[in-house]
């Protein structure tokens, strides 16, 4: 069993008095397709091998004991009370909420989790967390749901207590994700398919600058409503009944005066990086990594300048990776503001850009980033006591 995983058990036994079951639920990278995923567009996560791993028991009451090893706080709560709180118990208020919600009868339970996928990096650790618990749940209770009826589950919890109207590529990438693969999925309807990765001496490399800017919550929602007034022009000016069918953004132009230059700006965005994404797709189906990695660095550069949810750190880092050799694509990641930018990088090169990335990045902004190496894993899941996993 993995380290962490044995950990958290331990913790578990020492706290509950009771033996659990392990449960893994990853983090998600996205590789293309940032901001699209409200938008009816068409995005290109996979889950990663850093996450949360969840001990869960049954407890023949009927409160429920949550702990957190990273927090060293515990949510306690009967469960004919569930109501929001703060923080991480939010998210597992609002999952307990939502099986109520769908008429499911939960007994009490016992839960400690613990992570190696940083808060706050664009990680989709919120994710991570609702899916980790409401895995374990219908596992444990014999609730019924599927995967994609979970990972539903999980978005109708973020919108609920946390109140962040995300779209559904963080719970579909955590709950469907697949080793070896990355998830083509459309956001319209829900419908997804599988795109080998096969990076062969490519690696892919995160680097978290470690600043969240106060600018990320409140800008996120802003987004979302930028986005909604510009469809509504769309649909009233032209035949067009959503972003995805407006195939070259160059048919907005005769929209801006109606938009107004900042939704103009981020429709043009949204127009552009879903053609980008389904390129992108074409791209890695041919095993055309190079040609991927320039659509990312075009990613970041509308993300930057039309979308405006980058920041002067992550500008920074992808322009040192732009100039580095051996570095194909790179981009921010994420709602914005702050967190990872995503580089693929040849193995011959990958030491030498990070340590230069890094030093740069503290010369410029006197703040140490952190430099990661992910790759694909499977979805949540109930962990074997022979599995070494990915999860390292």
């Amino acid at each position: 069993m993995n380290p962490l995983a044995q950990k958290i058990k331990e913790a578990f036994i020492k706290r509950y008095k009771s033996e659990p079951g392990i449960y893994f639920s990853p983090g998600r990278i996205n590789l293309i397709g940032e901001h699209i995923d409200y938008n009816d567009g068409y995005v290109m996560p996979c889950a990663i091998n850093k996450g949360m791993y969840f001990a869960v028991s049954p407890n023949g009451k009927k409160d429920v004991s949550i702990f957190s090893r990273d927090y060293q706080e515990e949510c306690k709560v009967s469960l004919t009370s569930v109501a929001p709180d703060e923080g991480w118990k939010n998210y597992v208020l609002s999952v307990i909420n939502e099986f109520q919600k769908d008429g499911k009868v939960l007994e009490g339970f016992n839960c400690l989790f613990g992570a190696n996928v940083p808060s706050g990096a664009g990680l989709s650790s919120s994710a991570a967390l609702e899916g980790g618990l409401a895995f374990a749940l219908n596992d444990i209770f014999s609730l019924g749901y599927n995967p994609k009826q979970l990972a539903l589950l999980c978005q109708r919890a973020e919108h609920g207590f946390p109140q962040v109207n995300c779209g559904i590529m963080d719970q579909f990438a955590n709950m469907l994700g697949k080793e070896g693969s990355v998830i083509l999925l459309d956001c319209k309807d829900h419908v997804h398919s599988y795109l080998p990765l096969n990076p062969g001496d490519y690696r892919i490399v995160l680097i978290n600058t470690k600043v969240h800017h106060a600018l990320a919550a409140s800008a996120y929602n802003t987004r979302r409503t930028e986005c909604e007034t510009g469809l509504k022009i769309i649909r009233e000016n032209t035949p067009f009944k959503s972003f995805r069918d407006v195939h070259n953004s160059k048919l907005l132009q005769k929209l801006e005066d109606k938009m107004g230059k900042y939704v103009w700006k981020r429709c043009t965005y949204v127009v552009d990086e879903i053609q980008r994404t389904l390129l992108a797709a074409k791209f890695l189906k041919k095993g055309k990594l190079k040609d991927f990695g320039t659509l990312m660095f075009k990613s970041h550069e509308g993300l930057s300048e039309l979308f405006k949810v980058s920041c002067a750190e992550m500008d920074f880092l992808v322009k040192v990776a732009e100039g580095y050799p051996g570095v194909i694509g790179a981009r921010m990641m994420g709602g914005g503001f702050g967190g990872c930018t995503i580089n693929i990088v040849h193995k011959d090169n990958k030491e030498a850009f990070v340590a230069t990335s890094l030093d740069k990045y503290k010369k410029e902004f006197q703040s140490v980033a952190e430099s990661y190496d992910v790759v694909t894993a499977d979805g949540t899941h109930l962990v074997t006591e022979d599995e070494s996993g990915n999860q390292k």
